[in-house]
């Protein structure tokens, strides 16, 4: 069994703001590994000769900034993905809790599959536009920038261009829930204690190995979703795709057909390299925007720890906090005030 913890220490668009920091840092360290995790998926020239030869060719044929292509928009999306997400996970937890507040780990892995599926669909033309971004090349591009390919995509090839492969976001949500599921049913056996005695190293680590899983599992329809997105007739060399297709159920055929089934996996390496830094730097750099709002809302005695505040309640929320402190000051001051004027007198 599961319970929901929250820091109630901290506000909530404090929190919202750590995970906005947090996503946008670990986005843009790793930016590199996931323009060739995308490149390879479409199957662009850059890739003929495997993962290390990848990042060779793009530094090549169009610079370092070439890494950071679609960094921007993807960072922008991170946020009203976040709170999407958030929104809708609250809401679907609750169907899921018993009379207690407790959930089951199926629960909550199957509440957050339906709340990042609910997130991915309202955000989705923003993973188009930065599949485009980054299939172009940076020295003759097709898009001068995130609106301009908005615009483009919408004049040129409609507006459900925007929505091109987002049926495989709901499919690939299934066996992503069932890899992560098997994951966490067997954490007991691989650390050989009961998840619950679980610590933050032990944690961070099961929470990679879930994710790797289950992307793996998964990994074949974002493969596809990459390549519908990218597809275009008005793009030099169809944007890219090393198969043509009509729609998503010949896009798996002529993969497979063409390419081979494991082509479905291209991008793999990139992607699973990207997990422990990603993850990594995301934990962290959150953690570290708490310990300063905390520091900041007078919990802690500094941001580089989390060593309590003496006489402080820790079970107070940030504004109870702020009451209570301008309670005592004004009851302090009010002292004060009364002592002087009885020596005034006196």
């Amino acid at each position: 069994m599961a319970s929901i913890k929250r820091d109630d220490r901290l506000t909530v668009s404090q929190c919202l703001v750590c995970g906005a920091v947090a996503g946008v840092f670990s986005r843009t360290v790793t930016s590199p590994l996931d323009v060739v995790k995308v490149l390879g998926q479409v199957g662009t020239f850059h890739t003929r000769n495997g993962f290390w030869n990848t990042f060779r060719q793009v530094y090549r044929s169009e610079g370092v900034a070439a890494y950071w292509k679609g960094n921007l928009i993807a960072c922008m999306r991170l946020f009203p993905y976040s709170v999407v997400q958030l929104a809708s996970y609250k809401r679907i937890l609750h169907l899921y809790m018993d009379d207690r507040g407790y959930i089951t780990q199926w629960g909550a892995i199957v509440a957050g599959s339906l709340a990042g599926i609910v997130a991915t669909l309202i955000t989705y033309p923003a993973d188009v536009i930065e599949t485009r971004l980054i299939i172009q090349n940076k020295k003759s591009p097709s898009y001068k920038g995130i609106m301009d390919a908005l615009r483009s995509i919408c004049k040129n090839e409609g507006f459900l261009t925007l929505y091109r492969g987002a049926s495989l976001t709901l499919i690939g949500a299934i066996p992503f829930s069932c890899g992560a599921f098997l994951v966490y049913m067997n954490l007991d056996k691989l650390w050989g204690e009961p998840s619950f005695k679980f610590g933050p190293f032990q944690n961070f680590i099961s929470g990679c190995l879930a994710a790797g899983f289950a992307q793996t599992l998964s990994f074949p329809f974002d493969t596809i979703k990459r390549k519908m997105q990218a597809q275009s007739l008005i793009l030099p060399h169809y944007g890219g795709v090393n198969v043509h297709f009509s729609g998503m159920v010949d896009c798996f055929r002529q993969v497979i057909k063409i390419k081979g089934i494991l082509c479905l996996w291209d991008g793999l390496t990139a992607n699973l390299l990207k997990i422990v830094p990603y993850y990594g730097l995301m934990f962290s750099t959150f953690e570290f925007c708490k310990r300063v709002c905390l520091y900041k809302n007078g919990f802690i005695v500094s941001p580089l720890s989390y060593q309590l505040a003496p006489g402080v309640d820790q079970s107070l929320r940030p504004q109870e906090l702020r009451e209570l402190r301008k309670y005592f000051h004004n009851r302090s001051f009010k002292s004060e005030q009364s002592s002087l004027k009885s020596r005034w007198i006196s």
